[in-house]
């Protein structure tokens, strides 16, 4: 059984996330942590727990999701795992936190590019990678078919979508993603977002507001 724990960290109250499995190898997913409090968390969990981090993956690299990857990169020895698209985004994490009045460890290049139908495999489980951009360039989510969850990044929200109006955001892109790769899966797949709390497929296929309006010719 694959478990997966979220932590809320930063002042943009991004969210962690930790994914294991029966193996005790884990994977940190989008580690926002920002400062040395919230590193201090992040492994205490995971020593606690007797984990084993074995990978390091982003679903977009936007700086609150990119905060701590040095820092699980230098304390486990990880590679970064991302889409080859995102570079332009992490390059330019520095500027956007001078612009936001933050501090930013940078981050090491990622080494291994995840593209469409890609399987990302830790322990005795796998996961899909779906590519998802319009939020930023290349975002990708990953989606446990075995257990019916995808952790979205900042695609899909409760009751939202993810702003396109940082660089390399496009409304219709982020739509078609959210069309093609979120909606066509099943009603009772969990979505674990990058801000905020889980929602549903079903949830959100019924009653948010951005893709009903969208799809009745609003635009936003």
């Amino acid at each position: 059984m694959t478990q997966i724990h979220s932590f809320k960290f930063s002042p943009f109250e991004e969210n962690t996330y930790v994914l294991w499995d029966d193996s005790n190898d884990c994977v940190i997913l989008d580690p926002g942590c920002y400062d040395q409090r919230e590193r201090d968390q992040l492994q205490g969990f995971i020593e606690n727990n007797g984990l084993k981090p074995v990978k390091l993956l982003n679903t977009h690299c936007h700086l609150d999701h990119v905060f701590g990857n040095k820092f699980v990169a230098d304390t486990w020895n990880l590679h970064i795992e991302t889409h080859k698209g995102e570079l332009p985004v992490l390059e330019a994490a520095p500027r956007a936190a001078a612009m936001y009045g933050v501090t930013i460890e940078p981050s090491p290049v990622p080494t291994v590019f995840l593209e469409e139908g890609d399987v990302v495999e830790f322990g005795k489980t796998k996961l899909e990678v779906l590519f998802t951009p319009g939020h930023s360039p290349a975002s990708i989510c990953f989606y446990n078919r075995a257990h019916s969850w995808v952790v979205s990044g900042d695609v899909i929200f409760l009751q939202s979508i993810g702003r396109t109006d940082l660089p390399g955001g496009n409304l219709d892109t982020l739509m078609q993603s959210i069309n093609d790769k979120i909606l066509t899966l099943d009603d009772d797949v969990i979505l674990y977002p990058g801000h905020g709390p889980s929602t549903t497929v079903g949830a959100e296929r019924r009653a948010n507001p951005f893709i009903k309006g969208y799809a009745a010719g609003e635009r936003f």
